[in-house]
């Protein structure tokens, strides 16, 4: 099964490589992964993507919240939770094939960024099963010269939130 795993992650020199090591070590393979500062400048959230049985995913999350770095995690698949991805997509075009591409954008509500006769650049956010359909019928239009995937960020809905480690951990600062 596929699991998006939130990790709240102290900002120290290796941390990253010790989390991301830990999945390798075991032989899983990190499918998405996404880091990004949090409104505490001492802590990372990491949200990685990683298939395997729930039993197995159980146990690495008991190892990842074992690593010294790891303030907080949260398996999201477990409970409710948002998902979504950004896509970049650039495509080449055929003569006439701007009007079919500003149709797909339209059809999934994608952002224009950039259009040319020759070539166009979309955006778009939403689920992954949504951005994989985009991809695949913007590639029906042309030839997908750039396709950039943010890959997958995740929170919890309504009141679970990760970051209640204010509460629970006390960070050096």
């Amino acid at each position: 099964m596929r699991h998006a795993i939130s990790v709240l992650l102290e900002n120290e020199v290796g941390a990253l490589t010790r989390l991301t090591g830990m999945f390798s070590s075991r032989g899983y393979n990190i499918e998405t992964l996404n880091v990004a500062p949090t409104y505490d400048s001492r802590v990372s959230r990491v949200t990685l993507v990683v298939s395997g049985s729930d039993s197995a995913i159980a146990q690495l999350n008991a190892q990842l919240a074992k690593l010294v770095d790891v303030v907080n995690i949260h398996d999201m698949t477990l409970g409710e939770h948002f998902e979504r991805e950004l896509a970049i997509v650039k495509v080449k075009l055929g003569t006439g094939d701007l009007k079919k591409a500003v149709e797909v954008a339209r059809r999934f509500d994608a952002e224009m960024l950039d259009e040319d006769t020759k070539s166009c650049t979309m955006q778009l956010t939403g689920p992954v099963a949504e951005i994989d359909d985009f991809i695949a019928e913007t590639a029906k239009v042309g030839d997908l010269s750039a396709v950039a995937r943010s890959g997958t960020v995740a929170v919890s809905k309504g009141e679970v939130t990760l970051t209640s480690f204010d509460r629970q951990h006390l960070l050096v600062g």
